[in-house]
């Protein structure tokens, strides 16, 4: 999950392949999000950290005609988005490479900005938000999913104690997980009427362990790990990770870890 997902650090999607992988790992929180932000027809909508575009699509298909756009730093998810768009006809729908910290929003054109986990990753996350208020219209909203803290976030630390990475709390998936640090970093940042709504739902891995290994090696702490290993350490730490996913797995879902995350919503004083 990543632990880095393609671009997520722990991971988002650092190829096409696992974007797409990132989805599928997701599709509890997805229906989360979807459900949450209630994208109406006509609605302008600004995607956060895009990736390959699913949420994006999604949005369009309920905003239509109303225009979406995917804002994401991966150029290579973005070309895939723009493919997946193309693809389903979606013509209110458009990308941009472009970091939220910092991108050039036309002031108050969005009613809502929805993130699937793109937010975490914010050098300065005050600034960010502070632009993301500024793009948003009065009366409109913000709906993310952030991660909560790493300890209570069980594919994590079962990640962490079978290779010995260390995910931080700091520039990290969890940089978002204490509520009352992220409530106030949003007021701070223009925000009103912020709340934080648990999430526990799990978050999937593939059908069976060599699938679930695989997804799992290309996190990028995992990776950076197991590549630092001499190769019978390096052995012995993948077949800890067996272990773990196989523990993990059960028939009617494959191999599946407990997650908790926050769905933010806030709305632009």
């Amino acid at each position: 999950m990543p632990i880095v997902s393609a671009g997520w650090s722990v991971v988002k999607g650092s190829t096409v392949r696992g974007m797409v992988t990132f989805d599928e790992e997701l599709r509890a929180h997805n229906e989360r999000l979807r459900d949450a932000a209630a994208v109406r027809s006509g609605e302008w909508v600004l995607d956060i950290g895009c990736g390959a575009g699913q949420t994006t699509r999604e949005a369009a298909r309920a905003a239509a005609p109303g225009p979406v756009l995917g804002v994401d730093v991966s150029p290579a998810a973005l070309e895939r988005a723009r493919e997946l768009a193309a693809a389903e006809s979606l013509r209110n729908v458009s990308f941009e490479l472009g970091d939220a910290q910092t991108h050039a929003f036309e002031p108050r054109r969005f009613d809502v900005a929805i993130s699937r986990f793109g937010t975490m990753f914010f050098s300065d996350p005050l600034a960010a938000f502070a632009n993301v208020a500024r793009a948003l219209r009065p009366g409109g909203r913000l709906v993310a999913l952030v991660w909560q803290r790493h300890r209570d976030n069980e594919w994590a630390v079962a990640i962490d104690e079978a290779v010995g990475s260390t995910m931080a709390e700091g520039l990290s998936p969890f940089s978002l997980g204490d509520p009352d640090v992220t409530t106030r970093i949003l007021e701070r940042a223009g925000f009103a009427d912020v709340a934080l709504e648990d999430v526990d739902e799990p978050v999937f891995y593939g059908p069976d362990v060599a699938a679930a290994l695989a997804w799992v090696s290309g996190f990028r702490d995992v990776g950076d790990v197991l590549s630092s290993l001499d190769p019978g350490a390096r052995e012995r730490a993948l077949q800890r990770l067996r272990e773990v996913l196989g523990a993990h797995r059960r028939p009617d879902r494959g191999v599946a870890f407990d997650s908790r995350a926050w769905l933010v919503s806030a709305r632009p004083r």
